[in-house]
């Protein structure tokens, strides 16, 4: 009687699992759905991609569907609303039932590697490590082929949020990292100058690392690789949406603020009005307001930070104000720092945020009718900077990150930056420098001082390439072209392996009426960039000279 009763269990358990499995038709069926949805009421999104190239991967999955496992379409799902390439639109894989699973570690990427941040104290001898491969495939490719399957606006973007997808076992399949499904992951380590294996069993579908501002929480079973001795001024009191402390030795005023949101315990006005009010009835000559944590909130909230600073004589000048960004400075923040960087002097420290300059944010869940998975798709536009402003994200005046010694050890490199900032050399503005210089034909301090700033480490988020080629065209087509002409040499001494400098030296050398000039330097961009799009085109400005 007892095994009848068993086997009558079974089949009610194994009839109620097959009807709540998705057919390929199901899942073609949500596939074209999401198609729809996003043609019918979000087309403005094809602005990184094109409706052409959104339908192509469509219909590429909707006819792989069948021969996929459930996994593999997900994934396929994500990569498709991922490459809208905007953070707030994105595919759920964390509502079950057709969660992805995660590894029991925390990657972290510092300036000399990915490194396992924190873990589960069942692998204690991996915390620290630093990770070489993932499934025998080298780290760098693993991230190139995560890459696509993350709402990443930039890179920075990825290195804040892409790790968790980093560490599914159900991303690395489907994006052919791992041969087969499994769970249970090898990775090669290296830690105390030895190198290591070390396999990790997956936690349960929809359970996560316990992690706040993107470090581990460290309790009983999870360790955090950094000192606990001390805290740094930025993960210190994180119960706090934000506080400040005044540093004597330096007369700094440090606010760290993770949230555009109030604390509970003191709405945002209030916090600053004592900051401000702090500021204007001591000895203070600075204030670093640190947003590097900042993943955003309501952007109506930012008028006390801006006004307050705006209000401040005493610290809104040249090297009293610095503002700290980070890879997870995004969304309301993102609004914050664009008008402190609009209306203030302030001095931007760090790294680059994750965020482009104008973006569109706040969305709406979609959910998909059959397998009720939430898509998360943007509707409002955010522009805080003219259009020809809208860069990638917004980049430090002065660029320092932080090395994995650095962060287990407690130090703050780039905090420890504003508090010695020195402006001997420091120029805030380089175009604005070099343009200078070119006016008054000052062209040997203007090549002197291009050349020391693109090798100095500080300036590294300045698009010197970029910037350079938007002067020499801002030439070109105001028909200065012996003036275009010196900027775009310049541009090809500074950065000799781009195939675009010499493509666009070609270019002014053919509006100048040097056809063999022009010849010569499409014909090296060609070289240089065979297959991509700058070869492109100077193969057919090649073809249109021989015409």
């Amino acid at each position: 009687m007892k095994h009848l009763i068993f086997l009558f269990l079974s089949c009610i358990a194994i009839q109620a699992v097959s009807q709540s499995t998705l057919t390929a038709k199901d899942w073609q069926d949500d596939l074209k759905f999401l198609q729809e949805t996003v043609h019918d009421d979000y087309p403005f999104l094809f602005k990184k991609t094109t409706a052409e190239e959104f339908d192509k991967a469509v219909e590429q999955l909707y006819n792989d569907i069948p021969n996929l496992q459930e996994h593999e379409i997900l994934v396929g799902l994500a990569r498709i609303v991922s490459s809208f390439k905007y953070g707030h639109t994105a595919l759920s894989l964390r509502k079950k039932p057709h969660a992805i699973s995660q590894l029991p570690i925390n990657l972290f990427q510092f300036n000399d590697g990915t490194f396992i941040q924190g873990t589960h104290k069942d692998y204690a001898n991996a915390l620290g490590a630093k990770v070489t491969e993932i499934a025998g495939v080298p780290i760098k490719d693993v991230l190139k082929a995560v890459y696509p399957v993350v709402p990443a606006e930039n890179e920075q973007y990825f290195k804040a949020y892409g790790y968790g997808y980093v560490a599914s076992p159900e991303v690395l399949h489907a994006q052919g990292i791992l041969k087969e499904l499994t769970d249970t992951v090898e990775l090669t380590l290296e830690k105390d100058n030895k190198e290591f294996k070390q396999s990790f069993k997956a936690l349960s579908k929809g359970e996560r690392v316990p992690t706040s501002y993107g470090f581990t929480t460290q309790d009983s079973l999870w360790l955090d690789s950094r000192n606990s001795d001390k805290t740094p001024y930025y993960l210190k009191d994180l119960d706090k949406i934000y506080y400040f402390e005044y540093l004597p030795d330096t007369k700094i005023v440090y606010v760290r603020q993770s949230q555009i949101q109030d604390d509970p315990s003191e709405s945002i006005p209030f916090f600053y009005k004592r900051v401000f009010d702090f500021i204007e009835t001591n000895d203070v000559e600075r204030l670093v307001i640190d947003v590097r944590l900042n993943g955003g909130g309501n952007n109506y909230k930012n008028k006390p930070v801006v006004t307050g600073i705006i209000e401040s004589q005493k610290i809104n000048q040249v090297g009293k104000l610095f503002v700290i960004l980070g890879r997870r400075t995004f969304s309301a923040c993102q609004n914050l720092v664009n008008e402190l960087d609009n209306y203030t002097n302030a001095i931007f420290i760090g790294e680059p945020t994750s965020e482009n300059i104008n973006f569109y944010g706040d969305n709406n869940q979609v959910i998909l009718p059959n397998s009720k998975i939430p898509a998360y798709l943007s509707f409002a536009w955010w522009q805080d900077k003219p259009q020809w402003e809208g860069r990638e994200w917004l980049a430090p005046h002065l660029a320092v990150d932080m090395s994995f010694e650095e962060f287990k050890t407690n130090q703050d490199p780039v905090l420890e930056a504003a508090l010695t900032f020195d402006s001997t050399d420091f120029i805030l503005d380089p175009m604005e420098h070099i343009t200078g210089l070119f006016m008054a034909g000052n062209i040997e301090q203007l090549k002197a001082d291009s050349m020391r700033m693109i090798k100095d480490p500080k300036y590294l988020f300045f698009n010197f390439e970029g910037e350079f080629n938007k002067a020499g065209y801002r030439l070109l087509n105001s028909n200065q072209v012996e003036n275009a002409i010196f900027v775009f040499q310049m541009v090809s001494q500074f950065f000799p392996d781009s195939a675009n400098a010499w493509d666009s030296l070609a270019e002014a050398y053919l509006k100048a009426g040097d056809k063999e000039k022009a010849k010569e330097y499409y014909i090296k961009a060609v070289e240089m960039d065979p297959d991509g799009s700058t070869g492109k085109n100077a193969k057919a400005m090649l073809k249109s000279i021989e015409e």
